[in-house]
């Protein structure tokens, strides 16, 4: 089966806080044929991990990394890479995907209030700037 996964499976698969439901999400994607994660749920899976969980923005980063070693998963990879280069710079994962889609959609400047995030990406080599 090829599967579109949402948040809740990845985090259940990932935090394993509910047995009967971790089991599940486990078994469901050990058996797909494909996994297709959307960028929202990644970033909805950054943001229940460090805020609901209290993990640590590396090992936020390192329950992506495991995702995109698995030979059947797919995702934009251009876009976490750089969502994971903002996290790992001490940023939010979105404002990187954000970025990444928003200059794939043709903008040319990532713009923002957030300065941390205008900063970090701005370090990163993108175009960021303030409104």
């Amino acid at each position: 089966m090829k599967i579109a996964v949402d948040t809740n499976v990845l985090v259940r698969a990932v935090v394993a806080d509910e047995p009967t439901q971790a089991r599940a999400a486990a078994k469901v994607l050990a058996d797909a044929e494909l996994i297709a994660v959307a960028l929202p749920c990644l970033c909805e899976f950054v943001w229940v991990l460090l805020r609901v969980y209290h993990f640590q923005p590396s090992d936020a980063a390192a329950a992506i990394r495991a995702l995109l070693a698995t030979a059947n998963v797919e995702v934009n990879r251009p876009a976490v890479e750089l969502g994971l280069t903002v996290l790992e710079a001490g940023g939010d994962f979105a404002d990187g995907v954000i970025a990444y889609e928003g200059s794939w959609l043709g903008g040319t400047t990532f713009v923002s209030f957030d300065k941390k995030a205008v900063a970090l990406l701005a370090a990163q080599g993108q175009s960021a700037r303030l409104p």
